[in-house]
């Protein structure tokens, strides 16, 4: 099940919501044609290390001291992706319901609201994975920041949804409350369920990063009307 379209088409251009899309493209272009030892490199370099985030916190010097700060990963982070499955889910749910929360909050804090979800659901996982020495990448959480406004903003918006019943295939109208609802509380349960589970791949059961996924929806809510969500003025454009 995956979301086609809404029936909220914005009237701001979204300018930044093109720009993300571009430049994780960019980054993803750029990752491919890397060999794999570079790659291994590459992420080690700008994707979160939780150990590392967590011994610079405490104030603990790393081993291997890096050309960029540890901190700043919450932020390079945002712009990578593990596949191309990965980086095509996430454009395309950017696609669909960034340009409507861009539409309300207009470019520039629609910019700053992207990035700081971004944040603060890579925190989140964080949180639950510490000493993790396996890098945490991808726009999930600072999308799911997005959604997570999106579901206050317009919770009646009709999601066409693509679903598979036997050998027929239907499109669907779903509310966006419960299309959005329904996805929230089985990121929260698939992350309690992945607690102490150790894995090879990725943070979290299959590489999947609940707790950003969860955090980033919830984080989203909180900052959304913070920032004009429901704010009855137009925001203007550049």
């Amino acid at each position: 099940m995956f979301p086609i379209n809404d029936n909220n088409p914005t009237r701001l251009t979204p300018y930044v919501t093109y720009g993300l899309i571009a430049v994780n493209i960019v980054v993803f272009i750029h990752q491919v044609m890397l060999a794999p030892q570079q790659l291994e490199q590459f992420f080690q370099l700008y994707a979160v290390i939780p150990k590392e985030l967590t011994a610079i916190l405490a104030g603990i010097p790393i081993s291997v001291p890096q050309s960029i700060p540890e901190p700043l990963t919450l932020i390079t982070s945002q712009f990578l992706h593990g596949g191309f499955l990965h980086i095509a889910g996430n454009m395309l749910f950017l696609w669909i319901f960034g340009n409507n929360i861009e539409d309300k909050l207009g470019h520039v804090k629609y910019f700053i609201f992207y990035i700081t979800c971004g944040i603060l659901a890579a925190l989140a996982q964080w949180f639950f994975s510490m000493q993790s020495g396996i890098p945490s990448l991808g726009a999930s959480g600072a999308i799911a920041g997005v959604m997570g406004a999106y579901i206050l903003r317009f919770p009646h918006a009709q999601i066409r949804t693509l679903v598979f019943l036997g050998p027929f295939i239907v499109f669907p109208n779903i509310p966006a409350i419960f299309f959005l609802g329904l996805w929230f509380v089985q990121q929260a349960l698939y992350g309690i369920a992945s607690l102490g589970v150790q894995t090879n791949v990725g943070m979290q059961s299959g590489g999947i990063a609940y707790w950003a996924h969860a955090g980033g929806f919830v984080f989203g809510a909180l900052l959304g009307p913070l920032l004009g969500l429901f704010s009855d003025s137009r925001p203007k454009s550049f």
